[in-house]
């Protein structure tokens, strides 16, 4: 790792990653000299996409930006992050709930690592996709390319 470079890991199950992440990616891109998407793996949970599937999708999105990287893990945020080098956390907020959620978080965070959260507002055309709602259109026999870029790559 160069000195000073500035490393934000970007933490989600991306269950799939949302136009509103990608928006969120390319924010952190103007701050930050790498961008780690970490998409998060939890064994107690069942996703709709394969998490292949959701890291194929992703790396699509940024195959021509070599300052994203996309890599899939285990346990604890901030010690994956220590592991990569990652100063800080990267979350999106679309709203004030988002924003009660995060800050918990962040302080809980704190508390176990030195790693900073950073904050970045969604653009407000995309404050309302919400990943739960994306998989209940799908689900359903809905079409979700707006709300999911390259969604083709997930089926």
């Amino acid at each position: 790792m160069a000195k000073n470079k500035k490393i934000g890991i970007f933490p989600g199950s991306f269950d799939p990653f949302t136009k509103g992440h990608q928006d969120v990616v390319e924010q952190a891109l103007t701050l930050f000299d790498e961008v780690i998407i970490g998409i998060g793996v939890n064994e107690s949970k069942k996703y709709m996409f394969e998490l292949e599937k959701r890291k194929k999708h992703i790396e699509s999105l940024f195959e021509s930006n070599e300052a994203v990287k996309v890599y899939t893990y285990t346990g604890l945020t901030v010690e994956f992050a220590n592991e990569i080098g990652a100063q800080f956390i990267i979350r999106g907020l679309r709203d004030s709930r988002d924003f009660s959620y995060e800050r918990a978080i962040a302080h809980m965070n704190d508390q176990l690592s030195e790693i900073k959260s950073v904050f970045f507002l969604t653009k407000p055309e995309y404050g309302a996709i919400n990943s739960t709602i994306v998989r209940e259109i799908y689900k359903n026999g809905g079409v979700i390319d707006r709300f999911v870029t390259n969604a083709t790559i997930l089926v």
